[in-house]
């Protein structure tokens, strides 16, 4: 099952994502811009994005638990922010990846392309990815 995440999964969200202040997190779940995915009534993994410059959705953070992963539940979560935000009339969006990590093969597998890097000091190149929701 997936769905937005509602304040009862704030202290799971707190526990696994160490990328985002709880506040933020708390903003973010307010703002429905976190997806939660449950197998058999356990927590899985989730998938938080925001809007890059305002208007392009930005997917921030994909997530799925150890013991659940190559088994096509990032694919399904993926899949399924994509049709939420076609549904919002989205045209693109986007995510993104360091250059030494393996997601990359992943956004490029499931239809994403290359659209930029940036390079900040003392960190791996950041790829940038797009998607056309048109197509």
């Amino acid at each position: 099952m997936i769905r937005y995440a509602n304040f009862q999964e704030l202290t799971v969200l707190n526990e696994h994502d160490r990328h985002i202040s709880e506040s933020e997190l708390r903003n973010s779940i307010h703002t429905k811009r976190i997806l939660v995915m449950y197998q058999n009534d356990t927590f899985i993994g989730w998938l938080r994005f925001g809007l890059f410059w305002d208007n392009i959705p930005f997917m921030n953070m994909l997530y799925i638990l150890d013991g659940y992963r190559k088994k096509g539940n990032g694919k399904e979560l993926v899949s399924f922010w994509e049709k939420e935000m076609a549904k919002q009339n989205y045209k693109q969006i986007l995510t993104s990846t360091q250059s030494n990590e393996q997601a990359q093969f992943f956004y490029r597998k499931i239809g994403y392309t290359e659209c930029g890097a940036l390079l900040l000091p003392g960190e791996p190149l950041e790829m940038f990815f797009i998607k056309d929701l048109t197509r």
